[in-house]
């Protein structure tokens, strides 16, 4: 398995596993095809892993416990804090420094570690100083309940207060051939800092493996079901780059899910994209991406055919994108 380095201190597989969709989100959720998956996931060499108490909530958390507690010495995990969680429903976010603290115990817990190797702010919280965000998970590195420290979906300014207070290990932010936000600061500022950077959604939440084509793709209660860009006027309109997508995928005799996360992987190597799946099928599909080689002249010609100025619909809702700092 191919590594890379997420800060200073995180050695992980360039590939690591997004967890969310096991338990929360898109539907058709199956614990023991995601333990299966998980294992096989260790078993071919994945060590990072990554998950959010609000993933069910909690559920997500309680899984990769279940999964992993007999493989903790090969695999590095990431969890989050930053929402309200009400009646087991998201309601706002709060990263004041108690929920911070209620937050890594209760994740702890249910994951059933000792220490939690990436510990994100999953969305900057208006309220509290990003100061003393960081001030109070220095405190739980001193503490050993954290290794490092992880922002998600901050801007470039924050990020840099962020690692000013304390090293910060690596940013999650959305990222993919067709939302392309983090190009414009965020992956130099990483760059400069010596900060990792993880994508999260690197297939588009599915659209650039050519499988998701319409709404009728979709199982019932997918929360994709709600946001502009899965609309099917948009979904219609965006199958013209997924065809140049698989039209280049195809001349090189690999799936355009390979084609699109060998992409972001070229973008640099401090950048580890966390695809999702709870198949072990798509699981191998994706990890064969570590092999595919992209030339400058294939870099070139995919980033003037396939671009997000024409993708139609936002990545989310007005809502959710007011809680981004992109």
């Amino acid at each position: 398995m191919k590594m890379r380095k997420l800060g200073t201190e995180l050695t992980v597989s360039a590939l690591g596993l997004g967890c969310m969709g096991m338990s929360f989100a898109y539907g058709g959720q199956d614990e023991n095809e995601s333990i299966r998956t998980l294992h096989h996931a260790v078993d071919i060499g994945v060590t990072f892993f990554d998950t959010a108490e609000v993933y069910g909530p909690y559920e997500n958390e309680k899984l990769l416990g279940k999964a992993l507690k007999s493989h903790r010495d090969k695999v590095t995990i990431a969890s989050k804090f930053g929402f309200n969680i009400e009646n087991g429903k998201q309601n706002g976010v709060n990263s004041r420094p108690d929920n911070i603290r209620a937050v890594a115990e209760a994740s702890l817990q249910r994951l059933g570690i000792d220490v939690i190797d990436l510990f994100y702010q999953h969305r900057v919280d208006p309220n509290v100083p990003i100061e003393d965000v960081v001030g109070t998970m220095k405190d739980l590195i001193d503490e050993g309940k954290i290794r490092t420290i992880g922002l998600s979906e901050a801007g470039a300014q924050t990020l840099r207060r962020a690692h000013a207070v304390h090293p910060i290990a690596a940013l999650q932010s959305e990222y993919s051939l067709w939302t392309r936000d983090p190009e414009q600061e965020i992956l130099a500022t990483c760059h400069e800092l010596g900060i990792g950077f993880v994508p999260y959604s690197p297939l588009g939440r599915g659209v650039l493996t050519g499988k998701l084509r319409s709404q009728a793709d979709l199982s019932e209660n997918d929360f994709r079901k709600h946001q502009p860009r899965f609309q099917p006027e948009s979904l219609t309109a965006n199958n013209a780059q997924i065809d140049l997508l698989e039209q280049i995928a195809a001349d090189k005799k690999i799936t355009p899910a390979q084609l699109a996360l060998a992409w972001v992987l070229y973008q640099g190597d401090f950048i580890v994209p966390i695809p999702g799946t709870r198949k072990i099928s798509r699981l191998d599909e994706n990890m064969k991406a570590l092999d595919v080689v992209l030339t400058k002249e294939e870099l070139e010609h995919i980033n003037a055919i396939i671009t997000p100025d024409n993708v139609v619909g936002k990545r989310y809702n007005d809502a959710a994108l007011a809680l981004t700092g992109l």
